[in-house]
């Protein structure tokens, strides 16, 4: 089946012959009520499982220890000029998670799913539960990396057995959660993490390096029960082919040297070199999720994962920056409606023909950034105006670009998402640090205006970084879907997707 003919919901499509064997698919199981009865369990472990094991994963991306670290400094005996050290060891769980992922999702593509996955899990546990034994600098740079490893691990996993269910609310149900969860990660972790006190003694700086450590828990135990109820189903995605596994390596190269360059320039590179480094990753993200043709998916769900990554998380967190400097909006209410508005706008592109949802989602990403530079960084209502409408597209766009994605394609898109994630920081904290550079008062109304003037160079780029990224995604779209016409939808690749890609019909 052609791509174009997805792309049709008014095309009819034949009716599977249900009582002829089904020989493009072999592993799936029968038929029948008792098939239908072990996949429905199935299917909902598979479910309580990515709706907690994203949130567990992503909440370990923000840094919530801005306000802790003269208590920490206190503790861990630094002077002023260790202090640099200090804050690049508590970034380091971003860098770690994008490095980790392409190579987790070899693994788990390649051994079991809940093996890869529970690996994680105790990784990212041990990690949190090792912060009270942080001592030293050193210590808190290995702490968080544990954090970010173990959810660069489980993550691929979590997307792996949801496809493995083939499934399409999952699959759309993971897409909105990861959108939801980008959204709301700093602004939940920094009203986790109490905001200091003069003269309070610096012995709970520990909990900004792990707010939520219960979630992590909840995440390990819905494992557990989803691995109960799944049972004995069988395991029905094709083994991947040593060109798929060299494909979802082939990004580990490049973002494991953006990852190191991300973490050396951080503090000791000048805002200009920074955002040379920025403006590098990002055209190399996009170059690897084009190159990837036909395996980023027929509606190029690897472009998409990049316009996610980098249009969700750099610019919702940067508003709690401003809100925490003596900006307006310091609740969380718009980013949790942001979240809201992603999962809707997952569950709508399940309803909508792909390439229009594809499209729509990144004009809505790019209208709520239009709708912020006309409101101003600070506006009362910059937060509703931006976080709205880029939650409901990118929901909107990643859903529906994962439709009809095989596992491979849906697994090389997330390898470059957490990577746009620290290119978006790696912009908007060069460009408020420029702007820092240049007032002369350390606090108060210029501070917050230099780190509004910052933002607001980052919508900008953010814009035009959205607007080419949408062209790129329609233009690999209509290649695709060229090809499959031209190929008249056969081939073994066309077949081997088939059997990957979450279908409505499967529970």
């Amino acid at each position: 089946m052609s791509s174009h003919a997805h792309d049709q919901p008014g095309v009819p499509l034949p009716a599977p012959d249900r009582t002829a064997p089904d020989r493009t698919a072999p592993d799936r199981p029968a038929a029948g009520g008792g098939a239908a009865a072990r996949r429905l369990p199935a299917a909902l472990g598979a479910l309580l499982t990515a709706v907690t094991v994203l949130p567990a994963a992503v909440l370990v991306v923000p840094d919530a220890t801005a306000g802790a670290v003269p208590a920490a400094a206190r503790a861990l005996g630094l002077g002023d000029a260790r202090v640099p050290a200090l804050l690049r060891a508590t970034g380091l769980s971003l860098p770690a998670l994008a490095l980790t992922v392409p190579l987790a999702a070899v693994a788990a593509r390649r051994l079991p799913a809940w093996t890869v996955l529970a690996t994680g899990l105790a990784v990212l546990l041990g990690g949190l539960g090792a912060v009270r034994f942080a001592g030293s600098v050193p210590l808190v740079g290995a702490v968080r990396a544990a954090q970010g490893a173990g959810a660069g691990i489980a993550l691929p996993a979590s997307l792996v057995l949801v496809w493995e269910r083939r499934n399409a609310v999952l699959s759309v149900v993971w897409a909105g959660v990861l959108a939801a969860a980008l959204l709301v990660a700093m602004p939940v972790a920094l009203h986790a993490v109490p905001p200091p006190r003069p003269g309070a003694a610096p012995a709970g700086w520990h909990a900004a390096l792990a707010p939520f450590p219960w979630l992590a828990g909840a995440a390990a135990a819905a494992a557990v029960l989803g691995f109960l109820l799944r049972g004995r189903v069988p395991w029905t995605l094709p083994p991947p082919r040593l060109a798929e596994r060299g494909r979802l390596a082939l990004p580990s190269v490049p973002i494991a040297g953006f990852a190191f360059l991300a973490v050396v320039a951080a503090h000791g590179w000048s805002p200009g070199a920074r955002l040379v480094v920025a403006a590098s990753a990002l055209a190399a993200l996009a170059g690897i999720a084009a190159a990837g043709g036909a395996e980023g998916g027929p509606f190029g769900c690897a472009v998409v994962m990049v316009a996610t990554g980098l249009l969700t998380y750099p610019l919702a967190a940067p508003l709690s920056g401003l809100a925490a400097a003596g900006g307006p909006a310091s609740d969380t209410l718009p980013p949790a409606a942001a979240a809201v508005a992603a999962v809707i706008g997952a569950l709508a592109a399940s309803r909508a023909r792909p390439r229009a949802a594809v499209a729509a989602g990144h004009a809505l990403m790019a209208a709520g950034i239009a709708l912020a530079v006309a409101a101003g960084p600070t506006g009362r209502w910059t937060p509703v105006v931006l976080l709205v409408p880029i939650g409901t597209g990118a929901g909107l766009a990643l859903a529906a670009s994962l439709r009809d994605a095989h596992v491979g394609a849906a697994l090389f898109g997330l390898s470059l998402c957490f990577p746009a994630v620290l290119t978006g920081q790696l912009f908007v904290l060069s460009l408020q640090a420029d702007r820092l550079r240049r007032t002369d008062a350390p606090a108060g109304a210029s501070h917050l205006g230099a780190l509004a003037d910052g933002y607001r160079v980052w919508l900008l780029v953010a814009g035009g970084a959205a607007v080419l990224l949408a062209a790129l995604t329609l233009r690999l779209i209509a290649r695709q879907s060229g090809s499959g016409e031209r190929q008249g939808g056969s081939g073994e690749r066309h077949r081997r997707a088939a059997e990957s890609a979450p279908v409505p019909e499967a529970g």
